[in-house]
């Protein structure tokens, strides 16, 4: 034991010797980690690709075929504008790496939109875009998964009839893994995420191969079901290709996770997570294009029976091969594994914004394999309820999708372009330390600012008209779910600034010596539990109180015949019931004592309660002292207490 001399006390430390035993959590997500063992939990450029970049590169199964939705509208002709709109996606893609990019630097303790936002432009738009990014990681897991699903029964449609169960079961399972730590799930992740880049660029490579030797033909038997508008064909409008863009954006949705999970990352951190954002981007750049161009020259067609990728990669190696075969299972797997990403900066970006009074602060607090497991516990059953209500459709979940980032994106860069604006004006060498970071002069500061400044632009035009175009087919949701979650964070926040006020020591002046202590024992019938809560009572005071509400006389009658004998001479008050009431008359009794107690004097309430060593046989008794808890726990200077007495 470790003493410790201070200022007008002594302070004892004390190392517990205590081990966690076996138990089903243990068996399930792994042997608790120590807090020292937090530094080993980081992980490098390798596992953080595979744990924080699944969801981008994943996007690219379903991104494309969302732009052909859209442009059907205007009939197969318009598909062919699907690689000008790739193209326009990579250039958007450009500008956010670079945004965030500067971010991964700027902001090393990670947070993303919500701290750049929080130390740039104020606490509404941080709550914003927290609201915004948590709604999109939900959808995240929701929209990868249900993907993923859709591309199993691609393969194997005789799985149609139990998506739903089977999505519901893989974000339970990737739950499972996100619990057994950051580390450990980056290792399980990283086979199947690499596997599924390999077989992409496989196919890429074979595809335009064939396509530069003359021998890639177009998509044999396309599937019938197409997925095309009900009303007659459009014209080819600005408005339909913005639409096209907007739709086919999902495919950027996974960028700001790393800058959201820096803390996750070794030494250097935003070394290794900046130089893994680049690596990310030009992966998800290069396989967006190719896949929506190889994907236009075949001839592929948005339907809910087969996806994009299946055509595409069944026409490149002539059938449904062994290649074909592991191109669908990787392109699931990937698929599945990118809600992995959500699971990774959900439960980090909660814990920031819970750290700032904006959620509940239990969030904050890490568990037994050092994790956030209440956020990824909590992401997983919200996720899941999505997927039941939405039939794990991923065109019905797509409209809820890219509103949130979109929104985030904007919110970020308006910060960061702002946050160059200050630079500017510092001085050369001057340093101003602010919440989440170090802020200094930049002698680029005016085309950085400029670059993101238009980045802003970009992503908020590209919101605008996903909200608008998406608004009837689900949109509206995101656009009143998020002020309502903002709503729902000032509450809480207002909540803990007014219990730090209440609590808080500053010109707080200690009240009085409590000088009397009243003691109640509430008496049901004189038993040994009775006089083992009459021993402890006389501990706290000599004015002790016996209190039994009489609701059968005849017991009343035996009662006090026992207290005669056991009572040891200490008063018994009975309040009558006539109309066999027990919690109504002890109050009204209670609270004349409070209306007549004197300054510097509490009451003390003393419950004794049966507690059976069978934990199922306390179900038949009464819980008096949880009862008296909820009634007067909100009454100064009265307290509860429940002595238990052992029973088998």
């Amino acid at each position: 034991m470790k003493i410790e001399e201070g200022s007008g006390s002594t302070v004892f430390r004390r190392a517990t010797e205590y081990q966690p035993g076996r138990s089903w959590s243990r068996f399930l997500i792994g042997r608790p980690l120590s807090t020292a063992d937090a530094p080993h939990q980081t992980i490098g450029k390798v596992l953080g690709l595979a744990v924080f970049s699944s969801d981008a590169m994943s996007s690219v199964a379903y991104a494309p075929q969302e732009i052909l939705i859209i442009l059907a509208a205007a009939g197969v002709t318009a598909f062919h504008l699907s690689v000008p709109i790739a193209i326009g996606i990579c250039a958007l893609l450009a500008i956010l790496i670079f945004s965030y990019e500067q971010t991964v630097h700027a902001y090393p303790n990670g947070g993303g939109s919500f701290i750049v936002a929080r130390d740039n432009i104020g606490a509404i738009p941080a709550q914003i875009a927290a609201a915004a990014l948590l709604t999109d990681y939900i959808l995240t897991v929701s929209v990868s998964i249900s993907s993923g699903v859709a591309q199993l029964i691609s393969a194997f449609p005789l799985f149609e009839p139990y998506k739903v169960l089977i999505a519901v079961s893989f974000v339970f399972l990737i739950m499972l893994v996100n619990l057994r730590g950051v580390k450990e799930s980056g290792i399980t992740f990283a086979i199947p995420t690499y596997f599924f880049l390999g077989m992409m660029y496989i196919n890429v490579i074979v595809g335009f191969i064939r396509l530069i030797a003359g021998t890639l033909g177009s998509v044999e038997a396309p599937p019938m079901d197409l997925i095309l508008p009900e009303s007659a064909l459009q014209p080819v409008t600005l408005f339909l290709v913005l639409k096209a863009f907007a739709s086919g954006t999902s495919a950027v949705t996974g960028v700001e996770a790393i800058s959201d999970g820096i803390t996750a990352f070794k030494e250097p951190r935003s070394k290794n997570a900046g130089t893994t954002l680049i690596i990310m981007a030009l992966i998800l750049g290069s396989m967006m294009f190719s896949i929506t161009f190889l994907g236009n020259h075949v001839g592929v067609m948005p339907s809910e029976e087969e996806t994009v990728i299946s055509q595409m990669s069944r026409t490149i190696f002539e059938g449904r091969g062994l290649l074909y075969l592991g191109t669908i299972a990787a392109t699931t797997i990937i698929l599945v594994m990118a809600a992995n990403t959500a699971f990774a900066d959900f439960p980090r970006l909660s814990a920031i914004a819970a750290a700032d009074g904006y959620l509940p602060r239990q969030l904050t607090y890490r568990g037994s394999r050092l994790v956030y497991s209440r956020g990824i516990a909590a992401l997983a059953i919200v996720a899941s309820l999505l997927i039941i209500i939405f039939q794990a459709s991923v065109s019905r979940l797509i409209p809820l999708y890219a509103i949130g980032v979109f929104l985030s994106f904007t919110i970020s860069q308006s910060g960061m372009a702002r946050r160059w604006w200050k630079s500017g004006k510092l001085e050369p060498g001057v340093e101003v330390q602010e919440r989440g970071s170090l802020l200094k002069y930049d002698s680029g500061w005016k085309h950085k600012m400029l670059i993101n400044g238009f980045g802003a632009l970009i992503t908020f035009v590209v919101m605008i008209v996903f909200a608008v175009t998406k608004f009837v087919d689900g949109a509206y949701i995101v656009v009143f779910l998020i002020p309502a979650l903002v709503l729902g964070f000032s509450t809480i926040h207002k909540h803990y600034y007014t219990l730090a006020k209440d609590l808080s020591l500053e010109e707080y002046a200690p009240p009085g010596r409590i000088v009397h202590q009243r003691v109640l024992l509430l008496v049901s019938g004189v038993h040994k539990g009775t006089l083992t809560a009459l021993r402890y009572a006389k501990t706290l005071s000599d004015d002790v109180t016996a209190v039994h509400v009489s609701i059968d006389p005849l017991e009343t009658r035996r009662m006090l015949e026992k207290w005669e004998m056991w009572g040891e001479g200490y008063r018994m008050v009975v309040i009558e019931s006539p109309f066999r009431l027990f919690i109504e008359p002890l109050l009204e009794y209670i609270e004349e004592i409070d209306k007549n107690r004197p300054p510097n004097e509490i009451i003390s309430i003393i419950v004794p309660q049966f507690i059976p060593r069978r934990g199922i046989a306390s179900l038949l008794h009464s819980r008096t002292a949880d009862l008296l808890r909820k009634v007067l726990l909100s009454r100064k200077d009265i307290v509860i207490m429940e002595v238990p007495y052992l029973v088998d």
